[in-house]
Order: structure tokens, then sequence, then C-alpha cells
């Protein structure tokens, strides 16, 4: 399978051959980021790290979509979700809360406690597959629990 970078330049010039605007430009976004990215690092992306930037991008724009619904602004809204679901496309399966939780509690009993070391113990072992906050939000359950 091509890396995760390549698939995404191809799938933007097929969208500028068939002139799906939309797509286009959310696809030229990313793949501007992604070598924003490059450069910062000054190395090639690996895939980890293009999902990386894809995730910060699905991040940004649902900020965006509540933004835009809390204004009012209904047809902004819709447009940003849209880019959502077109950049979920290109994500890894995300991982359950079920999952996440059976983590933390794995991490809980083999010693960690306090917020700080059960992250530091399970925000690894859900990079690129789980949102921070999700775990964040598990994790404070389940010390809530003990």
């Amino acid at each position: 399978m091509p890396p995760l970078q390549d698939r995404l330049a191809a799938e933007m010039t097929a969208a500028r051959k068939a002139q799906d605007k939309a797509l286009t430009l959310v696809l030229g976004t990313i793949l501007a980021d992604i070598r924003n990215r490059e450069i910062e690092l000054k190395q090639a992306l690996t895939d980890d790290d293009v999902v990386e930037v894809l995730r910060k991008g699905v991040k940004k724009r649902r900020e965006s979509v509540a933004a835009y619904e809390t204004a009012g602004r209904v047809q902004l809204a819709a447009q940003e979700a849209a880019e959502v679901v077109a950049l979920e496309r290109y994500l890894p399966a995300s991982a359950s809360e079920d999952e996440v939780r059976d983590v933390v509690r794995a991490a809980m009993a083999a010693g960690a406690s306090g917020l700080g070391p059960v992250m530091g113990a399970v925000m690894p072992r859900f990079k690129g597959r789980a949102e921070g906050s999700l775990i964040n939000r598990v994790v404070r359950e389940e010390l809530g629990k003990s």
C-alpha cells in the first residue's frame, strides 16, 4: 500500500480532474499542513506523522463547526462538517470507549495512580487512534470510581 501522503496527493489530483472543488480544497489544505510539518521536523513524515496532521485538521474543523453553530452560521458549519467527513476517510479506525476504558483499568491495576501517571501510561497506546479528550474523560471517570 502506498504511503498515506502519496494517497492524499493522488486523491487530490483525482478530485481536481473531477472538478470537485470542495475535496480539492480540503486535501490541498491538508497537504500544505503536511509539508509545513515536514519543514518543521526537517525530515520526511511517516504515516503516523501524517495521521497526526490529519487528526489536528479534523479537530480544528470540529471546533469551527461548534463556533459556527453557536454563531448561527449553519451553512458554514455544514461545510466544515463535510470537510471533517472527507478527512476522516483517511484516518485509521478509532479506538472504542470500551477499549480505552480497558487499557485505563489495566494501567491503574499496574500501579498508576493520579491523572498524570495514568494518562502517561495510556496515551502512547492510542496514538493516532483516540482523541486525548476521550482518554482524559475516561481516566477521570475511572479515577473517580476508585
